[in-house]
């Protein structure tokens, strides 16, 4: 047993290693019922997990301040819901069957990649973090071959079951800090999916509106494009509502060329705004997305 092995079953992980051993083991479930199991757990995460209802709260009243407080709470209700079933996506993503991913997979626009591909040039498959980013990402890699960028798990026995759970389908995976490693992958023709809608401050990053509000936003999907002629292709899916099947949309390629990077990151926001209008409760609403305020403005969670 090589040490990094030996490390992960020290006596500290074992409680990972045992809920690990029970995710597994309810996967053995149809996937339906983990569906519907999930939902109570994304229930019981609503009443639990305080501060990611609160930010989920404040979230959905800035993005729909037309939607009353009975509509946010209804909203805030769906996406916990949401969050409890990514559990089994993601572990259906990491140990179900090729038959079992793609019975549960309809998929359309896959010729724009093909056609970006045959031209040779590298493609960015540009997503966002919905609830099931991690299923629809290997549903994707049983189609065509892609390179998935990632943020390693602070948890290294969860690390470990997700690089392993995901390595089954992928070509590669590509941590997001590794920026020279995404340049050789689409300068040598390869599909690199990534999101780049999360809060990383003023790290790279650029103000940008979304749903009218300005939003601290990575700006490196122009500075690759620039760096390496890539094609960027949006890429979405969303869940069916009984949870049996997910739609992956490809959409037609991004005009651009990385000189205009504020337009450009403009015009990629609008884009995810549009998937997320779609099915908003699938989107990540836990996460401080507008923690960062232009200007010295006071932030939006306290």
């Amino acid at each position: 047993m090589n040490t990094k092995l030996f490390y992960l079953y020290h006596p500290k992980h074992w409680l990972s290693w045992l809920m690990i051993l029970i995710l597994r083991t309810i996967t053995l479930l149809p996937f339906k019922a983990q569906v519907r199991l999930g939902k109570l757990f994304g229930r019981y995460g609503l009443w639990q997990l305080k501060r990611r209802r609160d930010i989920a709260r404040i979230n959905l009243r800035l993005v729909f301040p037309d939607k009353g407080e009975t509509e946010i709470e209804e909203l805030l209700k769906l996406h916990f819901e949401s969050l409890g079933v990514s559990i089994f996506e993601s572990a259906l993503a990491w140990w179900g069957s090729r038959r079992e991913i793609e019975s549960r997979m309809q998929i359309s626009g896959l010729e724009h990649l093909d056609r970006a591909l045959k031209s040779g040039n590298g493609v960015i498959l540009f997503s966002a973090h919905f609830t099931n980013v991690d299923l629809s990402g290997i549903m994707l890699a049983l189609m065509r071959p892609i390179h998935v960028v990632y943020r390693p798990d602070n948890s290294p026995v969860l690390n470990h079951i997700i690089e392993k759970g995901r390595m089954r389908n992928l070509e590669s995976l590509i941590t997001q800090t590794n920026i020279r490693e995404m340049v050789r992958v689409l300068k040598s023709g390869g599909a690199v999916e990534y999101a780049m809608d999360q809060n990383f401050g003023h790290r790279g990053g650029i103000f940008s509106n979304f749903f009218n509000i300005p939003a601290a936003t990575n700006s490196a999907t122009s500075r690759l494009v620039k760096m390496t002629g890539a094609t960027v292709i949006p890429f979405f899916a969303t869940r069916c509502e009984d949870g049996s099947f997910y739609k992956l949309t490809l959409q037609p390629p991004v005009e651009m060329d990385g000189k205009e990077i504020q337009n450009e990151t403009d015009q990629l926001n609008q884009l995810i705004e549009q998937a997320v209008r779609k099915a908003p409760e699938q989107y990540l609403w836990v996460h401080q997305r507008f923690k960062d305020r232009p200007n010295g403005e006071e932030s939006y969670y306290q």
